[in-house]
């Protein structure tokens, strides 16, 4: 086992000043119409730039425990960003309701990454607010030491990670869709490289991956889309997760706040990747010299919105998921367009990432981000990262200056994980871009970037300070779900075993920690997530083990998982979804179609408490309304696992090719009712009416 020195936030000065500036009892509204009587103090520490929010279940309600939330992009006001969530996303509800405390903070900073002469405040400022509440806690109730866990996903999962591995602040911690210390900022760029490259092929991929396809995803794909798309499977992209894509939906992710970071780093490889061989810029027939864009316009009119655009309000940003804290950064561009005498012509332009230079005019210096399309001869301007003065630069553009369209630097960052081969073999998925002797293969930066994006001033090591669980989601288009396992042999290297650490992979869910990422395709694990957290603390206080890790196997940057709930174990209900006894069902019009359902959960993780069948799907994505009537099923027992059987008939009346798809709900203790522990599953059919 390996020691370390671990930090003591108690010992440090410069945390030795807490004050309150305000304490009171307040009530909280719940879902249900309940409301929960808690008592409620803010505050921070002198001299420094930290703040906090604590909400104490009444005396009687407490169970000796709090639950601390880490929210990927600490702001100026986080500490009060969790207080606008409602359902099954309340925070604050969910740790009242299970007798906890709950705890927020700022992380003592205004921006990403923490932007501090020292990046480790993240996790010490945490820590140091959690100490603090410990003492407030004990003077409230007039308790001995609460147990404490900690909790974030995406870039909160690093600082979790931070957290329960670097202090003793911490009894437990459930970091969840984490990334590995390689994964920023190259797994969100491989992601847009891939929504370019693949952007005319995603709706056949999926259909050959989807229920009753051919399951060849190359089928019908040219040499370049089949090579990007095995690069990009091997990197660790779950091949399922491109549907949002090929529904219509394209997001860059948190790409545009990352790449002015990178391209202040390392500004010479944008310049390179355009000139030096060994890029795809320098490829003779690539898509990446194929998409790029460069065009000089001259301004026609320009469209400013009203007064009110761009000025600031007193509402506190609640943005604190793992999907959209980041846009929080982002200068909001819309109701500005800008129209020009000529614009680019093609018939498959690539417009995403186009940065708008002024060059001439009041204006020339400024800049701004096209929105995602040119409709007629107009520009609309996007969220743009960094301009915190876009009305001050679009005020002073006139008709007749010109201006410059490129996308250069967007197409050449999305390949940056090309060139950040890391030095650590253990990272898998970058074998693809090493020779036979293990040494890249292609052009390397000198500086090896990963590292210093996790914003915590440290490098996670695997040596964990208390009972961990980690929860990853197999469809993460935003964080590889090799990661978890990558981190799982790090804990098994540090502390010669994982006695103190379970990994759980959910299956059907994304990155998002919001219970609305819900559609057709998908589902999410907010219910694994809450049942997670109470897991660890009956871990903690009462040595109640909790279920063993899910079992999979790494195969070619993919994680797969057995077909079986017996096999599989874990957490979430499996489910088994036939339309006339197969996954592909070929009738007739008017011809009724007999479905059954099958749902198993893994041996004593609980019983089936809902099922809801949608017989005609959308490609809505999200769509939160998705399977909103509950379906009557019929409880059973198959191999000692508890489950639920259901029989449904449908008629088509009109040919065609259709979807249908059932979700499934578990939980611990067989209980539909609790809110917030209802673990979700989902399966497809397809039904092809002649």
């Amino acid at each position: 086992m390996m020691e370390k020195e671990l930090y003591h936030a108690k010992e440090d000065p410069y945390f030795a000043k807490p004050f309150v500036d305000i304490e009171e009892n307040r009530e909280w509204s719940m879902a249900d119409g309940r409301t929960l009587p808690y008592h409620y103090c803010h505050g921070g520490f002198e001299g420094t730039n930290v703040k906090f929010s604590f909400c104490f279940p009444m005396k009687e309600q407490f169970r000796g425990r709090f639950f601390q939330y880490l929210s990927p992009f600490p702001g100026p006001d986080e500490e009060m960003a969790s207080f606008d969530k409602t359902g099954e996303d309340d925070k604050i509800g969910f740790a009242l309701t299970n007798g906890a405390y709950f705890v927020e903070s700022n992380m003592g900073s205004s921006a990403m990454f923490g932007a501090s002469s020292n990046p480790q405040m993240v996790f010490k400022s945490s820590a140091a607010v959690a100490e603090y509440s410990r003492e407030k806690a004990m003077d409230y109730y007039g308790c001995t030491r609460p147990f404490g866990y900690v909790h974030g996903g995406s870039g909160g999962g690093y600082k979790t990670m931070a957290c329960i591995e670097n202090t003793d602040a911490w009894d437990g911690a459930v970091p969840y869709v984490i990334g590995s210390p390689a994964s920023l900022p190259n797994t969100i760029t491989m992601h847009v490289q891939g929504e370019r490259a693949l952007r005319n092929v995603f709706p056949q991929i999926i259909d050959a991956l989807d229920a009753g396809g051919s399951g060849d995803m190359y089928e019908g794909l040219n040499a370049d889309e089949a090579a990007m798309l095995k690069e990009l499977t091997a990197m660790g992209f779950p091949p399922m997760a491109w549907f949002p894509e090929a529904w219509g939906y394209v997001d860059p992710g948190s790409l545009p706040v990352l790449t002015p970071g990178v391209k202040a780093t390392d500004p010479s490889y944008f310049e390179e990747f355009w000139t030096k061989p060994g890029h795809l810029g320098t490829q003779e027939g690539s898509s990446a010299i194929r998409d790029r864009l460069v065009f000089e316009g001259v301004v026609k009119s320009v469209h400013m919105p009203g007064d009110d655009a761009g000025k600031e309000t007193e509402q506190i940003d609640g943005r604190n998921g793992v999907d959209d804290a980041w846009k929080k950064m982002l200068a909001d561009g819309n109701g500005y367009w800008i129209e020009l005498e000529e614009v680019p012509q093609g018939d498959d332009l690539y417009l995403e990432g186009v940065n708008i230079s002024f060059l001439t005019g009041d204006a020339a210096g400024g800049g701004a981000l096209l929105l995602d399309d040119i409709k007629g001869n107009y520009l609309t301007i996007g969220a743009c990262y960094g301009l915190d003065d876009l009305s001050g630069v679009m005020s002073k553009v006139k008709p007749g200056d010109k201006l410059r369209l490129d996308n250069s630097d967007y197409i050449a960052i999305q390949s940056y994980y090309r060139h950040q081969v890391p030095p650590d073999k253990s990272f898998h998925a970058w074998d693809q871009f090493r020779d036979e002797n293990g040494e890249p293969a292609l052009p390397q930066r000198k500086v090896f970037m990963g590292y210093g994006f996790t914003g915590t001033g440290t490098v996670q090591d695997g040596n964990i300070q208390g009972k961990v669980i980690q929860i990853q989601a197999l469809m993460d288009e935003s964080t590889c779900p090799w990661c978890a396992d990558w981190y799982r042999k790090k804990v098994i290297e540090s502390k010669g075993s994982e006695k103190d650490y379970r990994t759980y992979y959910m299956e059907r869910c994304m990155h998002g920690d919001v219970n609305a990422l819900e559609s057709h395709m998908n589902t999410n694990y907010v219910g694994a997530l809450h049942q997670a957290l109470l897991d660890v603390s009956d871990w903690v206080e009462r040595g109640i083990e909790p279920l063993p890790s899910s079992n999979y196997t790494y195969d070619d940057g993919q994680i797969l998982v057995p077909d079986t709930a017996k096999e599989r174990g874990g957490v979430q209900p499996v489910v088994t979804f036939l339309a006339n006894g197969s996954t592909c069902a070929h009738v007739k019009a008017g011809e009724p179609v007999e479905f059954t359902v099958k749902a198993l959960m893994p041996e004593n993780a609980g019983g089936i408490t809902g099922m809801a069948i949608d017989f005609v799907t959308t490609k809505e994505f999200p769509n939160p309304t998705a399977f909103g009537t509950d379906y009557p099923f019929e409880s059973m027992e198959e191999d000692g696992l508890s489950g639920a059987i259901a029989k449904a008939s449908y008629t088509y009346d009109e040919p065609g090719t259709y979807f249908a798809a059932v979700r499934v709900k578990g939980n611990r203790h067989g209980d539909a009712q609790e809110l917030f522990t209802q673990i979700r599953n989902l399966a497809r059919v397809r039904i092809i009416v002649e």
